[in-house]
């Protein structure tokens, strides 16, 4: 028995060696996960995903303000594709009327023709008028006024005289007449050449006319189809753009998503070294994104059921019944229940004694000891407990004391 318990002494003695020589590559392995550097490199990471999160929103913006401007441009070219239609039909309805026009000058000036016809053989008549009206005045000049009268009483009788008379009074009548025929074909020629003058300026002002309007339309025309270009250029140009923003809003998107699971893996990391639980210094989402207003503020105030003076320890965020309440960061929920004052209300553990709370829930979502992330939904607006109206009252507390949300939160 004694040589029993020499042999238990002596095996106990070893375990006790062993354990004091394996407690050193115990630290050593604990030592291996420097805690504080991957709980700096998780808070680096977050700075960068608020960053990379504005910077998305912003170019979201930046989209958002570009295809209103490529749909006004695009209403704007509508319109003066539209102008540009009516007044092609406004040119056509123009060359048609040329067309007649034309048509119109072309009989006018086969009339014209006609006529500068016809007037070359009146003006060939009143020449040939005008040729015999000189030689018999030059032959009644150079007769004189007696050459009829010797004529008449040159006769050898009554009946001979009578025939001169009547002749005498035949060449009277027939010069009188020529007379009247040449100035009958003169006031005829000149009223042919009035007419044809009149003819030729009425057809060449219409004809004027209407080339201006054609050319003005075609000018007009060749102006809106110019605006159009440059409108189509300009929808080009900012449909590029929002395609390089698109691009852009990828790329920030996978920068988020490259940062979140990086943030995942260390805090694995430091789950692993035990600290499951561990508040990184990042900001805190906003846990009520449909709110209208801060409809009462942290600190001092006049209660609104009670009337009297108290402290408020939080933030109420007047929103719809019913829009979501997020999980302002990453941490396990430690209570999911109703209180009478609370209503139905949540607390989360964050890590290094920081705590949220969020009261007058109409809905919880999540139970006590579930793990949630930033921006997860875990409940919904109500007005649930001592409360006048649907909102979300939002507290912290930092090692067992109430502190203000504004410290934390971020729009």
């Amino acid at each position: 028995m004694r040589r029993i318990g020499c042999i238990a002494t002596i095996l106990m003695t070893l375990a006790l060696s062993m354990a004091v020589i394996l407690l050193p590559k115990l630290e050593v392995h604990a030592e291996e996960v420097d805690v504080d550097a991957i709980k700096a490199s998780i808070q680096e990471k977050q700075e960068q995903i608020e960053e990379a999160e504005k910077a998305k929103s912003k170019i979201k913006s930046n989209i958002t303000n570009i295809q209103a401007m490529v749909s006004a441009l695009e209403k704007e070219k509508g319109d003066l594709e539209a102008y540009v239609t009516k007044l092609d039909e406004d040119l056509t309805d123009v060359q048609e009327k040329i067309a007649e026009l034309k048509d119109l000058i072309s009989e006018k000036e086969t009339e014209i023709e006609e006529t500068e016809e016809e007037l070359e053989e009146a003006e060939e008549i009143q020449a040939t008028q005008y040729e015999n009206m000189k030689k018999r005045i030059k032959f009644i000049y150079e007769k004189g006024d007696t050459f009829y009268l010797e004529l008449v009483m040159s006769s050898a009788s009554f009946g001979e005289m009578l025939n001169k008379a009547t002749y005498v009074e035949k060449i009277s009548e027939y010069d009188a007449t020529k007379l009247e025929e040449y100035k009958q074909t003169c006031e005829y020629i000149q009223a042919c050449k009035e007419q044809l003058d009149a003819e030729k300026e009425l057809l060449d002002e219409a004809k004027a006319q209407v080339e201006e309007e054609e050319a003005n339309l075609e000018t007009l025309i060749s102006a809106k189809e110019g605006e159009i270009n440059i409108k189509t250029a300009d929808i080009n140009n900012k449909e590029a753009a929002i395609k390089e923003y698109e691009e852009d809003l990828a790329a920030q998107t996978a920068t988020i998503q490259a940062l979140e699971a990086a943030v995942a893996a260390e805090r694995a990391q430091l789950a692993e070294a035990g600290e499951a639980i561990v508040y990184d210094g990042g900001m805190f989402k906003w846990p009520a994104p449909s709110y209208t207003r801060i409809s009462d503020d942290y600190g001092n105030r006049t209660h609104p059921i009670l009337g009297v003076q108290q402290f408020h320890n939080g933030v109420d965020m007047a929103a719809p019944g019913g829009s979501p309440i997020l999980a302002a960061y990453d941490g396990k929920v430690v209570a999911a229940a109703y209180n009478a004052s609370m209503g139905n209300y949540i607390m989360i553990n964050h890590g290094g004694g920081l705590y949220t709370i969020y009261m007058h829930a109409s809905a919880l979502y999540v139970s006590t000891g579930e793990t949630v992330t930033r921006g997860q939904k875990i409940a919904a607006v109500g007005t649930t407990g001592r409360s006048t109206g649907n909102h979300l009252h939002f507290s912290v507390r930092k090692d067992g004391a109430y502190v203000s949300p504004w410290n934390y939160l971020s729009k």
